[in-house]
Formats: C-alpha cells, sequence, structure tokens
C-alpha cells in the first residue's frame, strides 16, 4: 500500500469514528429525554446525519484534495531523487573513467622509471667494469713506478758520487776550492751585469728624452694644426655712418653744446671731418666706444639730438652692451661645452669680450686655449673636461684687475674658489704665470694652452697694448683723487677730462686738482708731447613740472 492510499484510509476512519462517536453521544442524550421528544429526536437526528454526511463529504473532498497535493508533491520529490541519483551515477561514471586513465598514465610512468632504473643500473655496472679496470692499470703502474723511482735513486746516488769526485779533480787541478771559484765567478758575472745594466739604462733614457721630445711636438703641432683660428684685427676708431652731411650740424649742436655733452657722456672723441657722411667715434676702451656708437646710431635715427636725449639712449646702450656681453658668455659657454658655470661668474667673463691682452681679444682667447688644453688632454687620455675648464677661466682675473688689487691669476683664482670651483682649476688658474708653483698635469696644460695661443703669428701686437695700458693709466691716476666721479682719456691720450662731484669739489679744489694730477702725472708716466687735464665741475638743478 502507497504513502497516498495509507493517509486516505486514515482520514476516513477518522470520519467514521467521528459519526459513531456523534451518534452515540445523541442516543445516550435522546434515552434521557421524554418520549414526546422522541420524534422530534428522530427528525433531528436525521438532520444531524443529514449534516454529518454533508461534512464527511467536504472532508473527504478536502481530504481528496490534499492527498492530490501531496501525491504531486511526492512524484515531484521522487523526479527530483531519480535526477540526482542519475547525475551521482553519471559523475561516479565520469570519476571512474578519469580515475582509469590517470591510473594507465601513472602505470606509463612508472614503466617508463622502471626502465630508465634499468638503463641507469646497466650504465652503473658498466662504469663499475670500466672503473676496476682502469684500477687495475693504475696499480700496475704504480708498480712500475716504484721500480722506475728506485732506479732514479740509484742513479742520483750515483751522480753525486761522480760529481764529488769531479768536484775533488778540478779543485786538484785549478788549486782553488769550490766556495772560491764560486766567489770569483759571481764576481765576474756581477760586474758584467752591473756595466750592461749601466749601458741599458743610459740608452732607455736616451730613447724616452728622444720620443717625449717628439711626442710633446706632434701633440702640440696636432692641436695647433686642428684649432681655426682667425687672426686678431683691432682699432681704436669707429666709423658710424650718417644719413646727410646734414646731421652732422645736429650732432654739433648750437654752439657746439650737442658734441660737448656726447663726449663728456660717453668718454669718447667725436671727429667730425669732410669725410662724406660718416663721423668717427676714437677710444681706447672698446667698451666705451661700443655704447657711444649704438649711443650715436640711435640718436641719428631717432632724430631728436640733446643733452637730455643724449643722457636716456646713452643709460640704454649700456644696458644693450650688458646683453651683449652677456650673450658673448653664454655662446662661449657653449662652444667649449661648459654647462654648470656658477651664474655669478657669466656675466663677469662677457665683459672679456671688449677686453684686449696685446691687442688679442681675451674672450676668443679663452675659448682658444680651451680648445688646445682639450686637443692635448686628449692625446695624453687625461680629464678632457677638467683641462678644458681650467684653460677657458685661466684669464678671468682680467674682468677685476681694475677693481681689485693684485695680479690677474691670483684675482681669477680667488673669485673662482669663491664660487665653488675644483681645487684643481684654482690652483691651474693661480699657476698658469708661474706666481704659484705648478704641481698638478692641468696646470702645466694651462700654461702649455696660454703660450700656444698668445705665441701664434698674428695673435698679439705689443704697441697696441702698451697704448691701451697707458690710456688706462691715465685714468686710474686722475680716478685715485678724491672728489672724481668720472675719467676719460681722449685724443689718442694728449687729453684727459675729468668729472668732478660739485657738491665735494669747490672751483679751487677743482684747479689744485688739475695741478696735483698733471704733477703725478709727469712723475710716473713716460710719454710724447704734452697732456692736458681738463677738470669739469658742472652744476645742475632739475626740478619736473606736474
Amino acid at each position: 500500500m502507497g504513502t497516498f492510499e495509507f493517509l486516505v484510509l486514515a482520514g476516513l476512519l477518522i470520519l467514521i469514528g467521528a459519526v459513531i462517536v456523534a451518534v452515540l453521544v445523541l442516543r445516550k442524550s435522546s434515552v434521557r429525554t421524554a418520549e414526546a421528544e422522541r420524534s422530534a429526536q428522530a427528525s433531528a437526528n436525521e438532520a444531524a446525519m443529514a449534516a454529518a454526511n454533508e461534512a464527511a463529504q467536504a472532508a473527504t473532498a478536502r481530504a481528496e484534495t490534499w492527498a492530490g497535493q501531496v501525491r504531486d508533491d511526492a512524484r515531484a520529490y521522487r523526479d527530483q531523487v531519480r535526477a540526482k541519483a542519475d547525475d551521482l551515477l553519471e559523475l561516479a561514471k565520469t570519476q571512474r573513467t578519469e580515475a582509469e586513465a590517470e591510473l594507465r598514465v601513472r602505470r606509463a610512468e612508472l614503466k617508463e622509471q622502471r626502465v630508465e632504473l634499468e638503463r641507469r643500473e646497466q650504465r652503473l655496472t658498466d662504469r663499475e667494469e670500466r672503473i676496476d679496470a682502469e684500477a687495475r692499470q693504475v696499480d700496475a703502474r704504480a708498480h712500475e713506478l716504484d721500480r722506475a723511482e728506485a732506479s732514479l735513486r740509484e742513479g742520483q746516488r750515483k751522480l753525486a758520487a761522480a760529481d764529488v769526485e769531479r768536484t775533488a779533480e778540478l779543485e786538484r787541478i785549478a788549486g782553488l776550492s769550490a766556495e772560491q771559484a764560486k766567489a770569483e765567478l759571481v764576481g765576474i758575472v756581477e760586474s758584467d751585469a752591473k756595466r750592461q745594466a749601466v749601458i741599458v739604462t743610459r740608452e732607455i733614457e736616451r730613447e724616452a728624452a728622444r720620443e717625449a721630445d717628439s711626442r710633446a711636438q706632434h701633440i702640440i703641432v696636432g692641436a695647433i694644426q686642428r684649432l681655426a683660428s682667425d687672426q686678431t684685427a683691432e682699432s681704436v676708431v669707429t666709423a658710424v655712418h650718417l644719413p646727410g652731411d646734414e646731421m652732422k650740424g645736429r650732432i654739433i649742436g648750437r654752439e657746439g653744446r650737442n658734441i660737448r655733452t656726447f663726449e663728456q657722456v660717453t668718454g669718447v672723441n667725436v671727429m667730425i671731418d669732410d669725410t662724406p657722411e660718416s663721423v668717427l667715434l676714437s677710444c681706447f676702451d672698446p667698451v666705451r666706444r661700443e655704447t657711444a656708437r649704438l649711443t650715436l646710431t640711435d640718436l641719428v635715427a631717432d632724430g631728436r639730438i640733446h643733452p637730455a636725449r643724449i643722457e636716456e639712449v646713452h643709460e640704454r646702450s649700456k644696458s644693450k652692451i650688458n646683453e651683449q656681453c652677456l650673450r658673448a658668455a653664454e655662446d662661449a659657454l657653449a662652444e667649449v661645452g661648459i654647462s654648470d658655470l656658477h651664474p655669478a661668474l657669466v656675466p663677469i667673463l662677457g665683459t672679456l669680450r671688449f677686453r684686449t691682452s696685446y691687442g688679442q681679444n681675451v674672450l676668443k682667447h679663452l675659448v682658444e686655449c680651451a680648445h688646445l688644453a682639450g686637443l692635448m688632454a686628449a692625446e695624453l687620455r687625461l680629464d678632457v673636461a677638467i683641462c678644458r675648464r681650467a684653460a677657458f677661466l685661466h684669464d678671468i682675473g682680467k674682468a677685476l684687475t681694475h677693481e681689485t688689487e693684485g695680479s690677474h691669476a691670483l684675482v681669477g683664482a680667488d673669485l673662482a674658489r669663491r664660487y665653488g670651483e675644483h681645487p684643481d682649476i684654482v690652483h691651474a688658474i693661480e699657476a698658469h704665470h708661474n706666481e704659484v708653483e705648478p704641481h698638478t698635469v692641468e696646470a702645466v696644460l694651462t700654461q702649455a694652452a696660454d703660450a700656444i695661443s698668445g705665441g701664434r703669428p698674428g695673435a698679439r701686437r705689443e704697441s697696441v697694448e702698451a697704448y691701451v695700458q697707458r690710456l688706462e693709466r691715465l685714468e686710474r691716476i686722475a680716478a685715485g683723487h678724491d672728489g672724481v666721479d668720472k675719467v676719460f682719456a681722449m685724443q689718442a691720450g694728449r687729453e684727459v677730462r675729468v668729472m668732478v662731484a660739485p657738491e665735494t669739489v669747490d672751483d679751487i679744489a677743482a684747479q689744485v686738482l688739475a695741478r696735483d694730477i698733471a704733477k703725478q702725472v709727469e712723475e710716473e708716466l713716460t710719454y710724447p708731447g704734452q697732456i692736458r687735464i681738463t677738470v669739469v665741475r658742472e652744476s645742475r638743478a632739475t626740478e619736473t613740472a606736474r
């Protein structure tokens, strides 16, 4: 009997039991009632039976509905269990298949390992046999060596006895003992060796000297040939082109006011002659001359020429010259390959663009020395960057010699040391004129590069340098007095114009200052002709109208 049928039967039995209990209860109550009530009770019983039948039918319907649901749930559960069982069975089959495949693989691997072990065992067996054979050969060879060693010892014993007999015979024949003969032989060999060593040493020294001279000449000549540098061209006069000759009158101004102001502000002589459409600017200082040229060019282009305008344009021209100096220094640094120079040293280097040494431009001289030192350092397998940097900075002190006491070598060394240059570079700067004894290869190469650059044909001219030095000395003498504001050496050194501060120097003091400067020039300088000292004291009152 199934679960469903059992549940239905149980429900029916429970329902019938309930009905019977109800009937019995009704019957007991009916016995206690009166007989009159039996007919009514009978009708009531019939109604109760009808109600019970209806309740039984409803319960039966509900039981059937519930039983249907239970039957459906049981069928669904049975299907689900069957599906799970099928899945488990399939999984078991799959795992069995995989286990069988893995087992076959393992068996194959074990079989291969067994075969490999058998091969190894065979090889080990073969090797043991070979080792046994070699051991037998070694034993046989050892026996042979023992016999040979015994024979060799016997031969050595016989040779020792023969050597003793030979030594005794030689001593008997020569009349000398073995020690005496050995000492005499050693003395002869030692004397001969010393003589040969002296000969070889002298030959090596001569060869080294010849090779050193030849190699040094080769390195220096190669560096000079590889360096292509222009001849120095220098002038103390600059020509300024004018749009027309009528511009000359405007430059001169009313009663010479403009040209006087121009010369006083710039410190440059303006020479106006019959040359058409041009004037000449003359000054030994190239910075002043270039500043004056820019000033005059701007004034001519603008057309407004008067004292105030001259001063304004001159200040602007000085700013342009400073920019040119900075650009020249940056170009020189780029040319020699230096990119980490202290920024404070760059404008100082730029001022050397207008500085000359015996007619040779100092900045170009530094670039030339840097290339020469780099080429020679490369030939000698030294640090090219250090040698090139030392040669490039060796004359940087010339930019400050008019401001600082001391030689340009020591001034430049102090400047480089102050801005963190390497000690080897500082030493090369201070030793390039032997004011300090050079003790590094970089210092010696810096000296060589300086000498090559200055000694090449056409590089320097003594006359121009002497002329410039004389004019600079004139200006320094005048500038050394109290109250002097500006000093300009003009007319090729035949005139010195001294601008004094009017609040410090009065008219009488200006006369005294002119006489003192003239006397000092007579005592300290040698010069042809005469030098006129002009002290200019000018008072100005300026106010702005608003």
